[in-house]
């Protein structure tokens, strides 16, 4: 009998369900060559799940999660959605709150440079030599999940020094969430590069300074064997342009971690190009790392590779098919080797009969495998 994964699928807004389609695509001929039944069940995160139920997470979601032997998320939020009436729901709450619910505190997001596609990125390829990073971002704490208000008649907070509003939210970190993500980072450097850079502003902020001596901790009394690097965040940032390859392994706070990510995606020339996993103690989640793209939602371009790079994510970290995750991680280098391409990742010379759809490319990896 042939082994079965069941998969949680939340296509969620904007592109998501015409990229989400492309990995079931794709998970089928993996199924069929590795003699692997993959077992689907849909459910609603999101924009979607506002629309449908008033709550971006919907505790039927939460069930279908959890009972899960890993989550495929695609793609959430979009104008429609936005507000800034702190009463109603957002679609970043519905994944913030599954992300808690499932205890999922280590988000990992890898970036590699494809050889094909060094002119897609914004520096040039000289500066790419080498670059090969991942990223670990603590997820469940830090200002995303502290406590916050919005305060009226706060004396002073208007123009004119009159009563008006006040917002504030607060970064906490406790000692066990910084040393368990640091604990994620150093096991991770010992796989790779053996160095770690941990990000903080421990220079301004309590809870770096905090971040700083317990990763130091660790570091002394565990993983003396791994280079360890301090460096602030606003440093991070610079050096990300300056000199990429100096990274092996990044680990920073929450917030610090969302922004140097996504500044870190356009190393490889796109969004479209970064897969990520979510994991801590519950049922893994995978994403890309784009957005939802309302704009070009249901036009059937949209780049759904980073979409199947999650599914190779998914296939190391969840289900152990380490032969399946290298052949498809092959497959989609071929494709992009072969010049082909969705126009978010086409350069001005890219031939136009070479610029595919969503669908297209989806055909395209599936053939590879």
């Amino acid at each position: 009998m042939s082994t079965s994964y069941r998969i949680c699928l939340l296509p969620g807004d904007g592109i998501g369900p015409e990229i989400t389609a492309e990995a079931v695509t794709v998970l089928g001929a993996i199924g069929l060559k590795h003699d692997v039944a993959f077992e689907f069940s849909e459910a609603l995160l999101g924009g979607a799940a506002i629309d449908a139920t008033g709550s971006a997470l919907p505790e039927a979601t939460l069930e279908v999660a959890k009972a899960a032997d890993a989550v495929l998320l695609a793609a959430i939020g979009g104008p429609k959605w936005d507000t800034t009436d702190p009463a109603k729901p957002r679609p970043e709450q519905g994944l913030l709150g599954i992300r808690k619910a499932l205890g999922l505190y280590a988000n990992l997001r890898p970036v590699k440079i494809f050889d094909a596609l060094r002119d897609a990125s914004s520096l040039k390829p000289e500066f790419l030599e080498g670059v090969d990073m991942l990223i670990v971002r603590e997820l469940t704490g830090g200002l995303y999940f502290g406590d916050r208000a919005r305060e009226t008649g706060v004396e002073g907070a208007a123009t004119g020094g009159g009563a008006g509003m006040r917002a504030y939210d607060t970064m906490t970190y406790s000692e066990y969430e910084i040393e368990r993500i640091a604990r994620i980072a150093f096991e991770a450097a010992r796989t790779r590069g053996n160095r770690v850079h941990s990000v903080d502003k421990a220079n301004v902020l309590e809870s770096s300074r905090l971040w700083r001596e317990v990763v130091h901790r660790l570091h002394e009394a565990e993983y003396s064997d791994v280079e360890l690097v301090d460096q602030l965040v606003d440093n991070s940032a610079m050096q990300l342009i300056r000199t990429p390859a100096q990274f092996d392994v990044m680990v920073t706070e929450n917030m610090f971690g969302d922004i140097l990510s996504d500044e870190a995606s356009m190393l490889t020339g796109s969004l479209g190009m970064l897969a990520s996993a979510s994991l801590g103690d519950g049922t893994a989640l995978y994403e890309p790392s784009h957005g939802s793209a309302p704009d070009i939602a249901g036009q059937g371009v949209a780049n759904p590779l980073a979409m199947l790079l999650s599914v190779e994510m998914m296939l190391r970290y969840s289900f152990a098919m380490h032969d399946a995750a290298d052949e498809l991680a092959a497959a989609i280098e071929g494709v992009l080797a072969d010049g082909w391409r969705t126009r978010d990742i086409a350069s001005a010379d890219t031939l136009s009969e070479k610029i595919l759809g969503t669908s297209a490319m989806g055909e395209l990896v599936v053939a590879r495998l």
